[in-house]
């Protein structure tokens, strides 16, 4: 079998990922010759190679952007890999139709640091969180399958937690004023005992910024069980001498201003 009748019969079957051990069982071929046929077709754009070893098939209308579309692959990729993930920050915010500007990059929270994937046009970045597999996910259906995405309250806590990959706290507190409606005070909760206190107190003060105080009474009484040490609103700005905010136990170190 040709290479190129290997790829056309998995793309009629639905599927859009193989590694190079599928293709070579297939081609009936060593591993060897077989990276050297899918080399030639990654020449013509046909396929890509996001991740050695696993390749993904480029249909016309990707040939632009030189890859699949990562929530198209990044599911049979993290399978492929035995490890746990889910789309998070400013890429599960945008597939819950709460990102103001189209991430630049699509980003994957995973349980340790791994090194970014550039594949075309496309950029992945990993976010390593330790307890990846308790956070609270949905599915997301995509049109190569599903996508696991952090749930609206978990994705509000990983925008809090991780500012710096999310655009900085005034587009974090735009995000937040548009994820308002779909969040569950219960859940809020739930996820803060999943993350750090610090995260729980700059989340409760921002939802109350960007006037979603409604969800926030219950996450309020978990800070107040809690008793935690004050926490400056942006970590790396000093905060002696701020405006302290006394339900949140948040030092104001830095004004926050939300697009709306």
């Amino acid at each position: 079998m040709l290479a190129s009748r290997f790829i056309s019969d998995l793309a009629a079957r639905g599927r859009y990922t193989f590694t190079v051990e599928e293709a070579a069982k297939a081609l009936h071929q060593s591993p060897v010759a077989a990276r050297a046929a899918l080399r030639r077709l990654g020449k013509k754009g046909e396929i890509a190679m996001p991740y050695r070893g696993f390749w993904v098939i480029v249909p016309p209308e990707n040939r632009s952007s030189g890859c699949l579309p990562p929530d198209q692959f990044i599911p049979q990729l993290m399978e492929h890999l035995k490890e746990p993930y889910y789309a998070g920050l400013l890429s599960a915010a945008e597939h819950l139709g709460a990102a103001h500007h189209r991430p630049q990059v699509f980003q994957v929270v995973v349980a340790k640091n791994r090194p970014p994937i550039d594949c075309g046009k496309v950029r992945i970045r990993f976010i390593a969180r330790k307890n990846v597999a308790e956070i609270p996910t949905v599915s997301f259906k995509t049109p190569r399958g599903f996508l696991k995405l952090s749930t609206p309250e978990a994705t509000s806590f990983d925008l809090v937690g991780y500012p710096d990959r999310s655009a900085g706290l005034d587009n974090v507190a735009t995000i937040l004023a548009e994820l308002a409606e779909q969040l569950d005070a219960g859940k809020l909760v739930e996820v803060a005992r999943l993350s750090p206190i610090a995260w729980a107190q700059r989340l409760g003060y921002l939802l109350d910024l960007v006037m979603a105080d409604d969800k926030t009474a219950a996450l309020a009484r978990y800070i107040e069980q809690k008793q935690p040490v004050v926490t400056p609103l942006a970590r790396s700005i000093p905060f002696k001498g701020a405006e302290k905010n006394s339900r949140w136990r948040v030092m104001i170190n830095t004004a926050v201003e939300a697009e709306v």
